[in-house]
């Protein structure tokens, strides 16, 4: 009966439209297991992201550092990693090892939160000289070498352990792994700071809590999902890269310097940082925020339809779509005021619209690299890697500065009994009015990416171009 029915399909031409029906099913079949370890190590490079955002008031109310020098040292620090992030992403594009090009640097999540655990035990008894030393020090290990390397290493670990049906699948469901992990990290920590870190020795403890558990998931990743496909082109493989291509990627593909831009903001945004203020002297209890967090879960199912709405329409309208409905979330920020209930309702937009741009940006730079590799150059998903890592870091920096800057400029004491009421408006625009403007801006800077346009063009002639290379 079975030979009957292939003979037949084989007779009418059908056999081998089932037999490509078959293949792309299987090729975008993502597996639980693959998923989760896939996403280990995000989860755990993201909740380093998010402790790196307490910074600041574990300086000025724990160390007792004025916020103007601690956005100083954020800001120089960004000078070193100018330097790393250029040459970081160079060093994975040309990595060949038996491990594969990038999966040897995912050793760099036990060695980012070894820095992220020494930051945080900061010892209280030193001078303000030696604090401001050791700040700079191990924030400069932990962003500068570690983030840098993760940051560099995850587009070309993607493309080279997934099949191309599965990446888009891999990056919409794993995002709603990481921010599940996100949401919980944001219930629990802020009520442990209230309850733990009430000294520096409590910060230090607190931090290691979360550090040993995550660093050994982190590292899952690396020791399970091996590199498997090829995806270097003949110019990748023939010709060596060169510091120059670096130079000339710039100059060529102004797509990726519209998503650069795109991290840059988004990042300020999401590590000023001023959160954990707003809950402490608007709302009155710190304890409170993470209600937003709980509230944030119920954005976490619109992750599963992102395959289906990336394919009607593109990754990049679905972030701008998402950067537009963050903004209204921030205008109801400003609306509420200290009323959690409200306060919940904008965390659920503004958490919502934010998922695409934190969690989809591997999908748009492959699209980056394959436009690349259109124009007859290295794809370099490394060192496009990099640059969006430069931009995210930079943003995250200002962002801190800036809300360092900002708190003393409007005369923020660090004690509520002598508050200004110049510093609690301060407060509420950093935490409504100003990521508002910053995300509509953002948003119609997107609409300069038209790669989306041509892009399934484009990766139709790079494959013949890859079947006659082959053919060769």
């Amino acid at each position: 009966m079975l030979s009957g029915v292939r003979f037949m399909a084989k007779r009418f031409g059908m056999e081998d439209k089932m037999g490509k029906a078959k293949e792309k099913n299987r090729d975008d079949k993502v597996g639980m297991g693959r998923l989760l370890l896939w996403n280990s190590r995000a989860v755990s490079a993201a909740i380093v992201t998010l402790m790196l955002a307490f910074l600041m008031i574990y300086c000025t109310d724990t160390l007792k550092v004025p916020p103007a020098y601690v956005s100083i040292i954020l800001v120089a620090s960004k000078v070193l990693d100018g330097v790393t992030d250029m040459f970081a992403g160079f060093i994975v594009d040309r990595t060949k090892t038996k491990w594969g090009k990038a999966r040897p640097y995912e050793v760099f999540i036990v060695a980012i939160w070894l820095a992220t655990w020494l930051l945080f035990s900061c010892p209280e008894n030193f001078s303000m000289t030696a604090k401001l030393i050791w700040i700079f020090v191990m924030y400069a290990l932990a962003n500068s070498i570690c983030y840098t390397f993760l940051n560099a290493n995850n587009t070309p670990y993607l493309v080279r352990a997934f099949k191309s049906g599965q990446i888009v699948k891999q990056t919409s469901y794993g995002s709603i792994v990481t921010m599940l992990a996100a949401v919980i990290f944001n219930m629990t920590f802020p009520a442990l700071i209230g309850s733990v870190a009430t000294s520096a020795a409590g910060w230090s403890r607190l931090v290691l809590m979360f550090a040993i558990p995550l660093a050994a998931i982190g590292i899952l990743r690396m020791i399970f999902i091996p590199e498997q496909y090829d995806v270097d082109v003949e110019a990748d493989k023939e010709a060596k890269l060169k510091v120059t291509d670096i130079f000339k990627l710039i100059r060529v593909n102004k797509y990726i310097l519209i998503i650069v831009l795109m991290t840059f903001v988004f990042n300020f945004v999401c590590n000023m940082g001023v959160q954990t203020y707003y809950f402490t002297y608007i709302v009155g209890d710190v304890g409170l925020m993470g209600i937003t967090a709980v509230a944030q879960i119920v954005a976490l199912p619109l992750a599963l339809f992102f395959p289906k709405l990336i394919k009607k329409f593109s990754t990049v309208k679905l972030m701008m779509a998402g950067f537009i409905v963050s903004a209204v979330g921030y205008l109801l920020n400003f609306m509420a005021g200290g009323n959690v209930a409200l306060l919940a309702v904008a965390a659920i937009l503004w958490g919502a619209g934010t998922i695409p741009a934190s969690m989809l940006s591997a999908l748009v730079i492959i699209e980056c690299a394959d436009f690349n590799e259109w124009k007859g150059n290295h794809r370099m998903e490394g060192t496009m890697s990099s640059l969006v890592g430069l931009g995210a870091k930079i943003g995250a920096a200002l962002g801190a500065g800036a809300l360092g800057i900002l708190m003393s400029m409007s005369g923020y004491t660090g004690d509520a009994g002598t508050m200004p009421s110049g510093a609690l408006t301060m407060i509420r625009m950093l935490f409504s009015i100003v990521p508002m403007i910053l995300y509509v801006i953002v948003a119609f800077t997107l609409k300069g990416y038209t790669l989306n346009k041509q892009i399934e063009q484009i990766r139709e002639e790079n494959e013949t171009r890859r079947i006659k290379a082959v053919q060769k």
